[in-house]
């Protein structure tokens, strides 16, 4: 069964931007955009398409794939002639050839089958290919999971985005204050203490849309270290995996398939 088309990633897409080239990086890492000169790639869930444009310069080619903001996405990077876009849910697309590298960053946690999804991506890869993920971790969001997530069911769900993009720019503004105070000091056990040394880098924009996307997002399936572990199968599936925490709430993800 294909996943239904969620209009709340196309608004998302359409009222806000992301282009935090270092996060990208972060995410990415230990890949480096030079991986991708001269391969075919293959784009897991291309959003707006903020990611493809850092990617395209690099690649030889790229297929960047999404079921909800794929023209928003070609219009952003229309200045490349390098880049096809396909409207496909990316757990059960075919697209008839594999690649040399499939990513997808920020979006398998929020397919209906992440395990489908990796699965999905790894039948579109060469044998040498490189499999490239990042997704939430279920370690360290407990307070996003038990917390913000139900609340975002109950009250938040079915509010106008632009009354939602209002209320994220509240709860951003509010947060300014125990992130310029409390986390200044040495506190390591505080939540999201690395994860807000992020929020200290951002510029208001952009942790505004880190907050929306929190609670815009449709659905969303944290992501444990063994769960992460398993998509790679390391001696099986995958060779040279690594797989690593970033800022403690999420896991990236990285091999070459055997």
């Amino acid at each position: 069964m294909e996943q239904q088309q969620q209009s709340e990633w196309r608004e998302q897409w359409s009222m806000l931007q992301d282009d935090e080239l270092f996060l990208f990086k972060d995410w990415i890492h230990p890949v480096t955009l030079d991986d991708f000169k001269g391969k075919s790639v293959l784009e897991c869930g291309c959003g707006g398409g903020q990611h493809t444009g850092f990617v395209a310069p690099y690649a030889k080619s790229m297929c960047s794939v999404d079921l909800n903001a794929v023209e928003i996405a070609k219009e952003k990077n229309k200045r490349f002639d390098n880049i096809e876009f396909l409207e496909a849910d990316i757990a059960s697309m075919d697209l008839e050839r594999k690649f040399d590298v499939a990513f997808s960053i920020g979006v398998i946690h929020h397919t209906d089958d992440p395990d489908k999804t990796v699965g999905n991506m790894k039948a579109h890869l060469s044998e040498g290919g490189r499999l490239i993920v990042w997704v939430y971790s279920k370690e360290g969001n407990a307070l996003v999971e038990y917390g913000v997530e139900p609340i975002r069911k109950i009250f938040l769900k079915k509010l106008p985005r632009n009354l939602l993009l209002t209320i994220s720019r509240l709860v951003t503004a509010a947060m300014y204050l125990p992130i310029y105070t409390v986390y200044q000091l040495p506190l390591k056990f505080l939540p999201f203490y690395e994860y807000f040394q992020n929020f200290q880098k951002l510029s208001f924009y952009r942790n505004t849309l880190n907050v929306f996307d929190k609670l815009n997002a449709p659905q969303v399936e944290f992501i444990s270290k063994a769960r992460i572990e398993s998509w790679f199968n390391e001696g099986q599936d995958f060779e040279n995996v690594t797989i690593n925490p970033y800022k403690g709430v999420s896991w990236r993800g990285t091999g070459t398939k055997i």
